[in-house]
This record gives C-alpha cells, structure tokens and sequence, in this order.
C-alpha cells in the first residue's frame, strides 16, 4: 500500500463517525475523492457520491459503495455525581466496553473518559457477567454534575479511544475498521478506475448510518440508479480460536477479498466479478448468504424496482470490538478488484438474468 494511501485509511480510522455523527469522517472522505473524481455530491444526510463520467456514448454504469459509520455509544445522561450513562449506537458489544478509555465528542471538542469497571477485588467473585450498556457509566474525572454539563450534553457521541496499530505480516487493528476498509476500498477503486480509462460511469459512494439499518444506502439507492452496485463491506473471519464450529465459513486473513453469493447477490453480477478477478490474478473467497447479507447490498438491491447488487467482504476479526484486524494486502486487492470491475463494466452490463 503506497504511503498516501495509507495515510488516507488511517486518517478515516482515526476520525470518529458513529451513525449519525458522521460529518467529521465523510469530510475525510470527500477531500480524498475531489483529486480525481469529476462531481462529488453530498445529500441532506451526508451521504457522499463521487462520479466518474466515463465516455459519452457508453451506456454503463457502476457504484462502489461503503458504509462511512461505525457503532459507538451517545451520552444518555448526566448524573449528580457527574458521570455519564450511555446507550448503544448500532451493536455494541457489552462484553468489551468495561475498562476502555474513550472519547466524548462534544461541539466544542473532546472530552477523554473511561467506562468504569469495579475491580475484581470488589466484585462478586461468582459472577462474571458483564452489565448491560445502559448499566456501565464513562467516568471523566469530575465531581457533580454541574461540572460535567458544563463539558458534556446529552446526546454527544462517545467512541473507544483508540489508535491504528500494526500487527505481524501485515496485519492491521483498530477501532471502526468496520467500515472504513469499505469506504476505502471504493474511493481507491474509484480512482484505480479512473486510471484506467474506464469507459463506463463509475461512482464511489460513501453511505451513512448503515449500522442502524441501512438508511444512507435507501437513500442512495432511490436517486442513483446505476446498472449495479459493488457494497464494501467487511465479513467475519472465523480463522481464530473460539469461533464456533458451526459458525465457521473457511474465510480466512490473506485470502483475498470475499464475494458472497445467494440472496441479494445478483448471478450475473457476481459471475462478473469472479470473471474480473480470474483475468487479473486477484484470488478470491466465497461465502453462502442464504438468507440476507447484512450489508447495504440488502438496501440497494431492491431500489428502483431492483438493482444488481453483490456484496464484496473483506475479511475481518473480532468485529465490533476495538481491536478488529484486517489485513492490508486483502485490502488492496480488494481495491484492485474494483477498479478492474469498473473498467471492465461496459463489458459486462447490463446484468440481467435470462429466463
């Protein structure tokens, strides 16, 4: 991964965006795609469409779309004592909150805290289960309530505090890489598109508030109207220990990109991209979604009457805790992929089934 796109992934990783506070991040976003896209619109809610116009007389479209929000929490209320009890904002995960240092984002500006947990001394030695978030409290340091209000409102987001680490053989971990790997991946297959001359209009789309149920991708969905939809998501590895047998699906760190298939995922589409993939060397994984994907493709693909849509993971451990893991060169074939299924799109479209 070249350095200034490194730069760029860690700038969107370092940038909190919970659902509905994502303004700070898809500004990241959209001052990354102006270099090289030819319109970047953003709507009422802050979804986010860069475009590359493609050739006048091609009819073919294209959109790579990622999810710009992440979970997190928002101050609930302000106690006497000045401690703050928070809520949930998409599906955090109660078992990893206790103990972290996080951050209040306030209008006028951070507030650090941690989310107290009564020592193990103190604690009832028989049970070890962990409270409810409307149970825990963030902690930042001051002595009543009065205080307190004077640094903090009710409903201000709250994010873990922390920074993008690298493990071995090219590992990444932080915070929030659900889904600014996705996000990634479409702004940098939009400009890989761009390079190569893409006959087709391609988009890149940075959607909002996915966490909490699809919305920016509904919206997006109604006025974009592209032949298909690429949605940049990430997707359970289970290559660790303690994932459940039966939840296994082979997906492993470093075997590329996953392309999901059933449910949402349009069989032209994907027999598309697997096409794409083969003729560039880029190897791939397959994942069954029977049912529903979990992503925005779940959104997008039945805007407009139906729209071609596939979901394109990428493999990702210990999700929605703070320290998910990635790894960078499934990363960048996931970008690569892209930007191949861009240039190729006038190709393949349209992407109807025959009957």
């Amino acid at each position: 991964m070249e350095r200034d796109h490194r730069a760029f992934l860690e700038d969107l990783l370092s940038t909190a965006s919970p659902s509905g506070y994502e303004v700070p991040g898809q500004r990241v976003w959209v001052d990354y795609v102006e270099s090289f896209a030819d319109e970047v619109r953003v709507d009422e809610y802050g979804n986010a469409v860069a475009v590359h116009e493609g050739d006048a007389d091609t009819d073919a479209s294209v959109a790579f779309a990622g999810h710009g929000d992440e979970i997190g929490f928002v101050v609930r209320e302000v106690t006497d004592d000045g401690f703050l009890t928070i809520g949930r904002v998409g599906g955090s995960d109660k078992t990893v909150v206790q103990g972290q240092h996080v951050t209040v984002h306030t209008d006028d500006g951070p507030v650090e805290g941690v989310v107290g947990q009564t020592a193990i001394h103190l604690r009832d030695a028989d049970d070890d289960s962990a409270p409810d978030i409307a149970e825990q409290h963030v902690d930042i340091g001051v002595e009543d309530g009065e205080t307190a209000e004077d640094l903090v409102e009710v409903g201000d987001p709250v994010t873990f505090a922390q920074r993008v680490r690298e493990l071995e053989d090219g590992r990444l971990t932080a915070r929030g890489m659900d889904n600014r790997v996705g996000i990634w991946a479409a702004a940098e297959g939009l400009r890989r598109a761009v390079e190569a001359g893409a006959a087709a209009t391609v988009y890149a789309v940075s959607t909002v508030q996915e966490e909490v149920g699809l919305r920016g991708a509904q919206m997006v969905g109604f006025d974009l109207d592209p032949d298909a939809v690429v949605a940049c998501d990430v997707t359970h590895a289970t290559d660790s220990p303690g994932v459940p047998g039966e939840k296994s699906t082979g997906v492993e760190l470093g075997e590329g990109p996953v392309v999901a298939r059933g449910s949402a995922n349009h069989p032209a589409l994907v027999a598309a991209v697997r096409e794409v993939a083969d003729g560039e060397g880029i190897d791939v994984q397959l994942q069954a979604t029977g049912t529903r994907t979990g992503t925005d493709a779940d959104a997008f693909y039945t805007a407009r009457g139906g729209t071609p849509a596939l979901n394109l993971g990428l493999p990702n451990r210990y999700m929605h805790t703070p320290v998910e893991v990635i790894d960078a060169d499934d990363l960048d074939a996931t970008a690569d992929l892209l930007g191949a299924v861009g240039a190729a799109a006038d190709a393949h479209a349209p992407f109807g089934v025959d009957i």
